[in-house]
């Protein structure tokens, strides 16, 4: 069974230099992937007819609001600058590919970004929305093991005293997202 914690997403601009390390999204608390296809329905004299019509896909996503976090900035200035992103759905979960190396299975998509909501509660931290749209198709793949900075910062492991300094999710974390 996949649990929602074992999930993250990493996004970059769709013009960053080859090589460009990816940014892992902060504070992600929910994020959804939808697909939909629209269905032309034809009534006929002898019945109907349904057939697949146009392919939609869309991320949500959620989290708490940090101006220093590169991933929520990214798609803030997507927006904003009408770019487009690229975006990873990744299992934390290491798998082995046939030849026996580990990797995370992933989700890649060019999109853009449709809205961007910001809430400010009284009571509660500051929360980003937004959803995305895929262009065209997502595909599925696996991307390189993650660095153990990586995973720990989605979902701290061990240490031991006096091994890091700061408070759980004080550091920004690039991920390599690459091409």
């Amino acid at each position: 069974m996949q649990n929602g914690k074992d999930t993250v997403l990493l996004v970059q601009s769709a013009k960053a230099a080859l090589g460009t390390d990816g940014f892992m999204i902060g504070n992600l608390t929910d994020n959804t992937h939808s697909m939909e296809n629209e269905l032309s329905d034809e009534k006929t004299k002898f019945g109907r007819i349904l057939a697949y019509g146009d392919n939609s896909e869309s991320f949500e996503i959620t989290c708490f609001g940090d101006k220093k976090d590169p991933g929520q900035k990214a798609i803030s200035d997507a927006i904003r600058n009408k770019e487009q992103l690229k975006i990873w759905e990744v299992d934390l979960n290491i798998v082995e590919n046939p030849t026996g190396v580990e990797v995370h299975d992933a989700l890649f998509a060019y999109v853009l970004v449709e809205s961007v909501e910001k809430s400010n509660p009284q009571e509660g931290f500051q929360e980003l929305s937004a959803t995305v749209q895929v262009i065209g198709q997502s595909q599925k793949g696996q991307l390189p093991k993650l660095p153990v900075e990586i995973i720990d910062f989605a979902k701290y492991g061990f240490e031991k005293p006096g091994e890091k300094s700061g408070e759980f999710g004080s550091e920004q974390t690039t991920a390599p997202g690459g091409d």
